[in-house]
């Protein structure tokens, strides 16, 4: 995985949490001449659907901006993680003994 993946997926998603919720209202919307050839239980079920559209959308929205935040999360720990894993290294590699491991006379 590249260093700026969860960064970009982030952006992307984060930029996108609106556009699902409106994909929403637009198919109530689409579907709205519907509304007087359905019966019974698909009318019913349409006009309960067409009454929770915007908890719906709304729903979806939070649903992905929570998961935007989870991958701004993750790549926060991850970049930390790589810094301090990059520390680390540089210290033992200050307090190694290259000199133990040749095999010359001495």
């Amino acid at each position: 995985m590249g260093k700026d993946t969860l960064s970009t997926l982030a952006k992307k998603t984060g930029g996108n949490t609106q556009d699902l919720g409106g994909l929403v209202k637009r198919l109530a919307a689409a579907a709205q001449p519907l509304e007087g050839k359905l019966q019974g239980a698909g009318h019913d079920a349409f006009i309960a659907f067409k009454g929770r559209v915007d908890s719906i959308a709304n729903d979806l929205n939070a649903g992905l901006a929570a998961i935007a935040k989870g991958q701004s999360g993750m790549d926060a720990a991850t970049r930390t993680g790589e810094s301090d894993m990059a520390q680390a290294a540089k210290k033992a590699e200050g307090a190694a003994n290259f000199d133990g491991a040749k095999f010359t006379k001495r």
